[in-house]
C-alpha cells in the first residue's frame, strides 16, 4: 500500500508539472519522426535522453546496428533511461515509440506544429503516441520531485519503428537483453486507449499474399490464355462467401475494442495484377496477379486453424477443375497476447485509475498489434498492457489531437502505479 502522503504528494507535482507535459509533448510533435522512412529517430532520441538526463537517470542510446532498416542516412536510435532504487529489482520498463506515420493531406492544421487550443494539443503523435511518452516521462520525475525513494529499479525507452512492426525498436531491445524476464518485471507501453482503460493484449495477425497464375495471351485473342485477375476476382468472391459467415459467429472473451474488432476480420490490403503500374500499356492477357491479406484472429483461434481455412478455400476453387492456380505466401504472423487479469501490474494499474478517476478500468484488448507482442515472446515478460491517454480513435486520424486533461490524468496514474510496484 502507498502511504497517503506520499501518494498525494506526488499527484499534486504532475499536476503542477501540467505545463511541463504539454511542452515536451509538443517538442516531441515538432520533430517529424515520420515512418516510412524513419526520418528524425537520432535528434528525437536525444531529445527524450536529454530529459531523462535532467532526472538523474543513468542514458543509453541503442544504435541497430547490422538490422536492415538501419542505414546512415536513416539510422535506427533507441533510447533507454535507468533509475535504480536501493536495490535492481523489481523492474519498471515504461516504453513508447516515438515513429508516427505518415500525415496525409486531409489536416487542417499543422501535423508538425504542435497546436494548444481549447484544451487539446494538436499534430501527429498527440495520440499514438508522443503524449504517452511524454505522460510517462513526468509521472517518474514527479516521483522524484516529491522525494520518494525507490526500492526497485524504474526504466524508461524511447523507441522505432513501432509502425512498422517494432523489429528494430521493442524487439530489439528483447533481443539484445534492455527487455527481458530475468531483470524486467513490468512492462507499460503509454498506447493511446485512454485514461480510464488498460489494455491487456492484442489480436495476432496473419498477413499472406495470394499469386494467382495464369497464361498471357494478346488482348484481342484473350481465349489463348489465362487471365490472373479474373482467377483472383472469383477468389476473393469465395473468401467473402465462405469466411465471413464463419468469423461472425467467433467472440472472443477478452473486450477488444471497438466492439466489432471483437471478432474476427479479412482485409484485402492491396490487388495488383498484369502490367499495374505502367505507363505505357500493351495488349495482353494478364499471367499473375497478387493480392494482400491481413487476416486478424482472436485468442480462441490457432494460427494452424486460420492457416488451414485459409488454404481450403484456395484448394477448392482450384480442384474445380478449371484451370486455375493459385500460390500461398506467408508475409507476417504475430500471435496474440493477454495479460493475466490477476497480474500484479493490472492491480497496480486499476487501483491507480480509481483513485484518480474515481472509477475502476476497463480492461480492453487491442484490434490491433502493438509492442507486447514482442515483449512477450521475445522478451518473456507476461505482466505487460498499454496505458496510455487520448482515445484510440484518434491514432492516425487527420488533425490528430490529445485533450490536455487525459494526459494529466493518465501521468497520474502511471506514477501512483510505479509508487505501488516499485516506491
Amino acid at each position: 500500500m502507498i502511504p497517503h502522503q506520499a501518494a498525494d504528494r506526488v499527484l499534486a507535482e504532475v499536476s503542477a508539472a501540467t505545463d511541463e507535459i504539454v511542452a515536451l509533448t509538443g517538442d516531441l510533435i515538432r520533430l517529424p519522426t515520420v515512418n516510412p522512412p524513419g526520418a528524425g529517430y537520432r535528434e528525437c532520441a536525444r531529445l527524450i535522453g536529454a530529459r531523462l538526463g535532467v532526472m538523474g537517470m543513468d542514458v543509453a542510446y541503442v544504435d541497430d546496428v547490422g538490422r536492415p532498416e538501419h542505414s546512415e542516412r536513416h539510422p535506427r536510435v533507441n533510447v533507454i533511461g535507468l533509475l535504480e532504487g536501493t536495490q535492481s529489482r523489481p523492474c519498471v520498463h515504461l516504453s513508447g515509440h516515438f515513429d508516427v506515420v505518415p500525415p496525409r493531406e486531409d489536416w487542417t492544421e499543422d501535423p508538425f506544429g504542435g497546436l494548444v487550443r481549447d484544451g487539446r494539443i494538436y499534430g501527429r503523435g498527440a495520440s499514438d503516441m508522443k503524449s504517452g511518452i511524454a505522460a510517462a516521462v513526468i509521472a517518474v520525475d514527479a516521483i522524484r520531485r516529491a522525494g520518494v525513494s525507490l526500492r526497485g529499479t524504474v526504466e524508461i525507452s524511447g523507441t522505432v519503428d513501432e509502425e512498422s512492426g517494432g523489429f528494430a525498436g521493442v524487439a530489439y531491445l528483447c533481443e539484445q537483453g534492455h527487455i527481458a524476464a530475468d531483470r524486467t518485471d513490468y512492462v507499460i507501453i503509454p498506447e493511446p486507449f485512454g485514461p480510464d482503460r488498460i489494455c491487456v493484449g492484442h489480436r495476432g495477425v496473419y498477413w499472406f499474399y495470394v499469386i494467382a497464375h495464369g497464361y498471357a495471351a494478346h488482348g484481342s485473342m484473350p481465349h489463348l490464355g489465362r487471365s490472373a485477375i479474373d482467377d483472383m476476382a472469383e477468389l476473393l468472391m469465395a473468401m467473402r462467401a465462405e469466411l465471413d459467415p464463419v468469423m461472425a459467429q467467433r467472440l472472443s472473451t477478452m473486450s477488444i475494442v471497438p466492439e466489432a474488432s471483437g471478432r474476427p476480420s479479412l482485409n484485402v490490403n492491396a490487388v495488383s495484377g498484369g502490367q499495374a503500374g505502367e505507363l505505357q500499356q500493351s495488349p495482353c492477357v494478364a499471367d499473375t496477379c497478387r493480392a494482400t491479406f491481413d487476416r486478424r484472429f482472436i485468442p480462441e483461434e490457432s494460427l494452424e486453424d486460420v492457416r488451414a481455412e485459409i488454404a481450403q478455400i484456395v484448394s477448392a476453387l482450384e480442384a474445380k477443375g478449371n484451370g486455375c492456380r493459385f500460390t500461398i505466401e506467408d508475409r507476417m504472423i504475430v500471435h496474440p497476447t493477454r495479460t493475466p487479469e490477476e497480474s500484479p501490474l493490472v492491480r497496480a494499474l486499476s487501483s491507480a485509475v480509481s483513485a484518480v478517476r474515481g472509477s475502476p478500468p476497463q480492461l480492453v484488448g487491442s484490434p490491433g498489434t502493438y509492442d507486447q507482442k514482442h515483449v512477450a515472446r521475445i522478451g518473456g515478460v507476461v505482466h505487460c498492457v498499454a496505458y496510455g491517454p487520448c482515445p484510440l480513435t484518434e491514432a492516425h486520424q487527420p488533425d490528430e489531437s490529445c485533450a490536455i486533461e487525459d494526459l494529466v490524468a493518465s501521468a497520474q496514474v502511471m506514477a501512483l502505479t510505479v509508487l505501488e510496484l516499485v516506491g
